[in-house]
């Protein structure tokens, strides 16, 4: 099993206050990898400079066999690195489908993996939704949106930021369903979260970040398991 995205010693900053201080990640093909840390542990650092949108400041991004170290946003977008950030960035005049339909592209090497109707299939509730305007969504709606609008580019991987954070344990539990669904059917995903119930159902894998640190890798299941990871580094 190959690796499709992976980190050798990543650094990054904001400003001149490090964030993240030689970060090794790996996510394997067709699995679904949780980033599991405290809120300012570095995650959303550590996503954002995977995505580009954050420079690397040291160290080495290698994605699908290549070097994206400096490629910019746009470029990792087009090699098929799929990002979606934590603040559910909807086109909020716009309605659920229209959504969809500005993000619609062949994925690497011309695939079409998604459509509108497979959209349609795996998000029953954005086919009630189809012609409200995105603005007027709930949290959870727009969660489901952001997610659906980041498949219709057909990527290689989906990299998905606290997706869970801020709404109700039901939402919560629709949006995990979906995360689960993907990976089963073959999807690549790092998803970092702070929330450890949510990703042990739905990853293969985990890594824990600590301060800006990869302090501990295990499988879900091991991970669950782990008591003591899980008092020092993810109990509330």
């Amino acid at each position: 099993m190959s690796d499709l995205l992976r980190a050798e010693k990543l650094s990054a900053y904001y400003g001149a206050s490090r964030i993240l201080f030689d970060i090794d990640l790996a996510l394997a093909e067709k699995r679904t990898l949780a980033l599991l840390g405290r809120n300012g542990a570095g995650k959303s650092t550590t996503m954002k400079t995977l995505a580009g949108v954050l420079p690397a400041r040291g160290g080495r991004i290698f994605f699908a066999g290549r070097d994206i170290t400096t490629a910019p946003a746009h470029v990792r977008a087009q090699l098929g690195l799929a990002y979606v950030p934590e603040d559910r960035q909807v086109f909020p005049e716009h309605t659920v489908e229209d959504n969809l339909l500005i993000a619609a592209k062949p994925g690497p090497g011309g695939r079409v993996d998604w459509t509108v109707p497979r959209v349609w299939e795996t998000f029953p509730l954005l086919t009630r939704l189809r012609a409200r305007q995105a603005g007027r969504l709930s949290g959870g709606e727009q969660q489901l949106l952001v997610i659906a609008r980041a498949l219709m580019g057909n990527p290689l991987v989906l990299l998905l930021d606290e997706p869970s954070e801020g709404l109700a344990p039901i939402v919560v539990a629709s949006i995990g369903k979906v995360v689960r669904e993907l990976g089963a059917s073959g999807a690549t995903i790092l998803l970092a979260e702070q929330n450890m119930h949510f990703c042990l159902r739905i990853s293969d894998d985990t890594a824990v970040i600590d301060k800006g640190q990869i302090v501990h890798r295990q499988d879900a299941k091991g991970l669950a398991a782990n008591a003591e990871i899980r008092r020092r580094y993810l109990a509330m």
